[in-house]
């Protein structure tokens, strides 16, 4: 079992397309990769924090933001704050590029 604060290896770059979002597990956690269109990665919990839920992986990447798909709500990427006149909070997770590799700290 890995320790908090410890990276792990999720992929090769070439496995994540810029404006997609890609969902993997790791240690258990559903997660959503995104990759921006000027190459910054962010990863939050794979699960809208709308009361009904629903996946985030399949989100619209605008900038570094998220339009939620199945309720449109707009999600800083980095802080995973909704937006105004929305609320709530997605839990994100660090990432790093290394070596052509993507890595999260979960």
């Amino acid at each position: 079992m890995n320790q908090t604060g410890v990276y792990q290896r999720i992929g090769g770059l070439d496995q994540f397309f810029t404006l997609l979002g890609r969902a993997v597990k790791v240690e258990g956690e559903d997660i959503a990769i995104f990759r921006t269109s000027d190459h910054h990665f962010y990863a939050m919990a794979n699960r809208s924090p709308h009361p009904k839920g629903g996946p985030l992986a399949e989100a619209i990447v605008s900038g570094h933001y998220i339009y939620d798909p199945l309720y449109d709500w707009k999600i800083d990427m980095s802080t995973g704050e909704v937006q105004a006149p929305d609320e709530g909070k997605v839990k994100t997770y660090p990432v790093k590029v290394e070596e052509d590799a993507v890595w999260i700290q979960v």
